[in-house]
């Protein structure tokens, strides 16, 4: 049994598309999302990028939340700006929303792969505004900051840990022969260790663990996982092609 802690709807998506290949699984989502502490504040972040600035979006949700804020302020997504997003997802989002073209890398839907883009190399005195959720990593800020531009954060959605009863849900876990984890964040992995009570912990740590980048492998060996791959990406086809090859 595969067990798929990504949140609603792509953790609910995933599951149904590997049922339909014959393959068991469940969803238990570790977080549900709300509307960001800084939302109210997007269109003077806009604004403030003027005519020459970037928009960087971090996520889909990021961009769904900002969409929805825009949409009920009567404003439009500003032309003159350079539009940018971390995945295929998130640019094919940003650009249904916005109506501009959107630039995005190939490859891995990671930083250290946005930071590669020629639209992100000559960056000094110029005003960027990332859309993201609380928390998550600062390399791309840093880096931007550290090449001479402007960056401020919109914290556009919250993550929220979703509460449950550790044992009650181990015992439930084991009883559907979970022998599978898909986990496709930090945040998550972390959770999800220190939800399960010491008792279960041999369990849980001797599941197979499908993760999405070579980082989070890495804080899985720390926390005691010895069975770990990497998706080739984080979108569901990835995590579907990494799970077959189990």
């Amino acid at each position: 049994m595969i067990l798929v802690t990504r949140p609603s709807p792509a953790g609910e998506q995933l599951v149904k598309q590997l049922i339909a290949l014959g393959m068991d699984a469940c969803h238990t989502p570790l977080i549900s999302f709300a509307k960001g502490s800084e939302l109210d504040r997007l269109p003077e972040f806009l604004r403030q990028l003027g005519n020459s600035g970037l928009l960087i979006a971090a996520s889909q949700h990021a961009v769904d939340y900002a969409q929805k804020e825009l949409e009920e302020q009567n404003i439009p997504w500003p032309s003159g700006i350079a539009y940018l997003a971390i995945g295929q997802k998130t640019a094919s989002a940003l650009e249904e929303a916005s109506g501009f073209s959107v630039h995005s890398p190939e490859g891995r839907e990671i930083s250290e792969q946005m930071l590669k883009l020629p639209q992100l190399q000559r960056v000094a005195g110029k005003d960027i505004v990332i859309l993201r959720g609380n928390g998550g990593r600062n390399l791309l800020a840093k880096t931007l900051t550290e090449r001479g531009a402007r960056v401020r954060f919109c914290e556009c959605y919250q993550r929220v840990p979703i509460a449950y009863d550790g044992d009650t849900l181990c015992e439930s876990w084991q009883l559907a022969q979970v022998n599978t984890l898909v986990v496709t964040s930090g945040e998550m992995l972390q959770q999800i260790y220190d939800l399960t009570p010491g008792r279960h912990r041999h369990w849980l740590l001797n599941l197979s663990l499908l993760v999405v980048s070579e980082r989070l492998a890495e804080q899985a060996a720390v926390l005691g996982w010895s069975r770990c791959r990497v998706a080739d990406n984080a979108d569901n086809g990835a995590l579907i092609r990494a799970l077959q090859s189990f």
